[in-house]
């Protein structure tokens, strides 16, 4: 039988490299160790010691990035424009500004899932309730987008609007599936306004579909010779 040997929780190495301002994400990358177990025993030091996350924000504001007026700007038009139209920016937007900022806040996500996130910026995003976004639900939004991209490039080639049918298959099938679940939301008023939009953008006519007694397209459907 193989005895595993454990660190005593906390390391206090470790608490004493976090509480002079390191993440961490860098506490890991510098001794190696998993950032699962670093975040552990700097959860049961922050138990023990009340004082150390303030020590530790006190310390990291003298070690974290320098911050732009550029940045603090973004932070101001995204406070903004999430309190003006109750929504996040979208790369799908047909504006330029807006494509812009939702990839600068992409990028400031990946910062602070990583650690890495200025404490200004921190501080200013946390305004916003929930503006990091759940994994699962970003997940969802990057899945969605893709299903619509696929929709536009497979109208682009000359199709007509697919079948959800189950006598369907593959590629079609896929995206009659989805395409019927945007439809049935919106005629329920219960699709996002972003996504409605970016659906009225991109696909001019989803909503209606196939017209009865309309032959398919590229003669799809049509008896074989």
């Amino acid at each position: 039988m193989i005895t595993v040997r454990r660190i005593a929780a906390p390391k206090a190495e470790w608490v004493l490299m976090y509480r002079g301002g390191l993440t961490r994400t860098r506490i890991a990358a510098l001794t190696g160790t998993p950032a699962a177990t670093v975040g552990y025993h700097l959860a049961v030091a922050r138990a023990a010691d009340p004082g150390l996350e303030s020590a530790h924000e006190k310390a990291a504001v003298g070690k974290s990035p320098r911050v732009s007026t550029h940045g603090l700007e973004r932070v101001r038009e995204l406070v903004a424009m999430v309190q003006d139209t109750g929504r996040y920016p979208s790369r799908m937007s047909r504006a330029a500004a807006e494509r812009s900022l939702a990839s600068w806040l992409e990028r400031r996500r990946r910062d602070a899932a990583a650690g890495t996130l200025a404490p200004v910026l921190r501080d200013g995003l946390d305004v916003l309730p929930g503006w990091q976004g759940a994994p699962r639900a970003l997940a969802d939004e990057t899945r969605w987008r893709d299903r619509l991209a696929a929709l536009a490039k497979y109208r682009a080639a000359g199709h007509d609007w697919p079948r959800h049918k189950a006598t369907v298959t593959d590629e079609e099938h896929e995206l009659g599936v989805w395409l019927h679940t945007q439809r049935y939301k919106a005629r329920r008023g219960e699709l996002d306004p972003a996504k409605l939009q970016a659906l009225d953008e991109s696909l001019r006519g989803w909503r209606t579909g196939r017209q009865r007694g309309r032959k398919p397209r590229n003669g799809a459907g049509q008896p074989a010779g």
